[in-house]
């Protein structure tokens, strides 16, 4: 894996690394979320492509916020700081569509009676789910090369509206784009996640289900039914069972974007997030090139579907400018 220094170096390699991260996300986003609609299952059997249709969720968006509140604060997030990006954002801006996960409401309205995290991510019902770790990726653009610088700035993030394995789950995302940037292999990339998961909570001990499962059924045709049966949760999807699908996806695949959309988008229950994140890593990985033109030119701006201001941002131009921050910071 390249150091800091040498990923700084290479500005090109950089901007193309951190574009796929954000872009991936975008595309695992909206072909996820097509992937589990049961019109286009009965139609297709199998969602294998992007569709003019598909359109970003709360995942793309609420990491669209992360990237814009990194850029607004340049680098220097605190909780305090987040709070205040989601107060301009989301509620001076009339609040969020009915599209977001649970915490992200309960969070807003903690906000917005003027409680501060962590306490407004503690005191909140389904704060372990994965509605922090989906928006986490722009931390590990930052701080690309850092992993656990990369997993600090997420804590920060995270504790607004989760608490617990909510906060583990994105500190483990963002550690995994960060060393994914730094041109660390698939495992490398995995192991960046589990080391964030402490010893004993709820989502190492699923983590190391999902691991096992890994080791006895190393394809993922072969692994497919376990990851859904052992790691399921009743009525909602929860970080300690969609993070280690996640993983588990993103090793068997081994990364490869094509295959990472195909096995990711079509998981079903909470796939929009999984998919997104699945290709996020792909795309930290792989660069912007991994995915087909039309495909980026055509997903690159979000949708507004829940938070409204996204309409008028481009994900990739975020990368970009996450970049010429982090690099700027480093001179």
């Amino acid at each position: 894996m390249k150091t800091r220094q040498e990923v700084v170096a290479d500005r090109i390699g950089y901007e193309s690394k951190a574009a796929g991260a954000m872009i991936g996300l975008a595309i695992g986003d909206a072909v996820g979320d097509l992937g589990r609609n049961q019109e286009y299952r009965d139609k297709y059997g199998l969602i294998t492509r992007y569709y003019t249709e598909a359109r970003s969720t709360d995942d793309t968006e609420f990491g669209v916020l992360t990237a814009r509140t990194l850029i607004d604060c340049e680098g220097k997030i605190t909780p305090r700081k987040v709070a205040d990006a989601w107060r301009k954002y989301i509620l001076d801006r009339g609040g969020a569509k009915k599209r977001g996960g649970r915490p992200l409401y309960g969070a807003i309205e903690n906000l917005r009676r003027g409680m501060e995290p962590p306490l407004s991510g503690r005191f909140n019902a389904m704060n372990v789910d994965d509605g922090a770790a989906m928006r986490s990726s722009p931390h590990g653009i930052f701080e690309a090369g850092r992993p656990e610088a990369a997993a600090e700035l997420a804590k920060a993030d995270a504790c607004v509206s989760h608490d617990a394995d909510g906060i583990w789950a994105a500190q483990a995302i963002a550690a995994s784009v960060s060393g994914a940037i730094a041109g660390a292999t698939a495992e490398e990339i995995v192991a960046f996640g589990k080391k964030m998961m402490p010893e004993g909570s709820w989502i190492a001990y699923a983590m190391d289900i999902a691991m096992d499962i890994c080791d006895r059924k190393p394809t993922i045709e072969k692994a497919y039914e376990d990851l859904h049966v052992k790691l399921w949760t009743p009525e909602h999807a929860l970080a300690a069972e969609a993070i280690p699908q996640v993983y588990a996806i993103f090793r068997l695949t081994g990364g490869d974007p094509e295959r990472s959309l195909l096995w990711s988008a079509n998981f079903g229950r909470d796939a929009d997030t999984i998919s997104g994140l699945v290709c996020s890593l792909a795309g930290a990985m792989h660069g912007l090139e991994a995915f087909p033109c039309e495909w980026v030119e055509n997903l690159r701006k979000p949708s507004g579907t829940c938070l409204e201001f996204t309409k008028d941002e481009d994900v990739v131009d975020l990368a970009h400018e996450l970049v010429e921050l982090s690099c700027r910071r480093e001179a």
